[in-house]
């Protein structure tokens, strides 16, 4: 199956067969335990993320499926499946962190991320340095003997800054750091970072893995089994493990994933090229206009740019929040990745946790709104969108 190009493995999932017949779609087993014969199968299935399913929380055959699809995609040795995208973050960064160590990240980052590294720093004595995600000199300045990992987003949520994986990642193997880089953002079809020299790859499946907007989950891949196998346990004792339901959701929107990326990225496309040439806009932030800063960097790592941007309104806070009012085929609403094209004003909802000051270190300006392009027809979108702008 790794022969196959991505289209068709992204389709052909890792269905296991049943008394000789492969089943079409991936079957769910909606239950919390499993019955044994065998004590030594019993206690050998509660010792290792590999051995028979037992329970829930450690594993389940159809999460297992999830997790070996994702792991298929990025070319990932394994996965861990989280019940959210939080819950795959949280369960790497506490899992491979304790008091004392040194994290690196980039100042742009989602949030969530954002409110949990602060969260680590104040209660764990975490010490934390913030270096731009595409300079690789800046890191290897910041590391220092107690540095364990560094943490990058392939596109930054939600300003778009795109990072140097390869090079920050080549780095941290020189001085033996851990690598994660979040890829919600860019989703396998766009960047897969184990490619690129990252150790772990993240993910929401919140997103544009389940596509449909009717499920939440995470999901961490491991270029490494060892990682796999640390990050395994904590996540467990964590209680993050997806419900199966939830997991086979996910597989089914992952069958249209490539399909759907293509879409999400001609609608951004035609969406933020109008944008930067409307009067009420100041600037836009997406990746494939040539007057990104990450447009080049991009465009080695990318076949294309993705489906979410953002753009800073000229009027400010007063004008964003009039454009979002004004929407009628948009949607005012959270998180990204879906079949709608949703708007949102990260300085007030995704990044209200930051200060004035880390807002503006993220790129995030009060007038700032971000989209998230859906696969709606782009010419009904984008009537949408100036009749929104000659109300802000």
């Amino acid at each position: 199956m790794t022969s196959l190009h991505f289209d068709s493995r992204a389709v052909h999932l890792p269905v296991p067969p049943l008394d000789g017949a492969r089943p079409m779609a991936p079957p769910l087993y909606q239950t919390s335990g499993f019955a044994f014969d065998d004590p030594a199968v019993l206690a050998d299935g509660l010792s290792r993320p590999d051995g028979a399913f037992v329970y829930g929380r450690l594993s389940n055959p159809t999460v297992r499926t999830l997790e070996e699809a994702v792991a298929g995609l990025e070319g990932g040795v394994a996965a861990v499946a989280a019940s959210s995208g939080m819950g795959a973050i949280s369960s790497v960064l506490l899992g491979l962190l304790k008091p004392g160590d040194h994290l690196i990240a980039q100042p742009a980052l989602y949030g969530g991320t954002a409110g949990l590294i602060a969260d680590l720093a104040e209660r764990f004595q975490i010490a934390v340095t913030y270096v731009a995600q595409d300079d690789p000199e800046a890191l290897r300045a910041a590391i220092r003997p107690q540095t364990r990992l560094l943490y990058l987003e392939t596109i930054a949520n939600p300003m778009t800054q795109v990072a140097d994986i390869p090079g920050m990642c080549a780095v941290a193997r020189e001085a033996g750091l851990v690598s994660v880089v979040d890829n919600t953002f860019a989703s396998p079809v766009l960047c897969r970072p184990l490619e690129h020299g990252a150790d772990i790859v993240l993910h929401s499946t919140t997103k544009y893995l389940g596509g449909h907007s009717d499920v939440l989950g995470g999901v961490a891949v491991f270029a490494d089994d060892t990682l796999y196998r640390t990050v395994w346990s904590y996540a467990i004792e964590l209680g993050a493990t997806p419900d199966p339901f939830g997991a086979w959701l996910t597989l089914r929107g992952m069958r249209t994933l490539s399909l759907r990326m293509v879409r999400h990225c001609e609608n951004a496309r035609v969406l933020a090229t109008r944008l930067a040439g409307h009067p009420a806009v100041a600037a836009v932030h997406w990746p494939g206009l040539p007057s990104h800063p990450s447009h080049e960097l991009a465009a080695t790592m990318m076949p294309d740019f993705g489906g979410m941007f953002a753009f800073d309104l000229a009027g400010g806070r007063e004008a964003g929040e009039r454009f979002m009012s004004a929407v009628r085929l948009a949607l005012l609403a959270p998180s990204l990745g879906g079949l709608e094209t949703l708007v949102m004003h990260p300085a007030t909802t995704s990044h209200r946790m930051l200060s004035p000051e880390e807002l503006a270190e993220a790129g995030i300006g009060q007038g700032s709104v971000r989209v998230s392009t859906g696969i709606e027809h782009a010419e009904d979108l984008w009537a949408d969108f100036a009749q929104a702008l000659d109300k802000s």
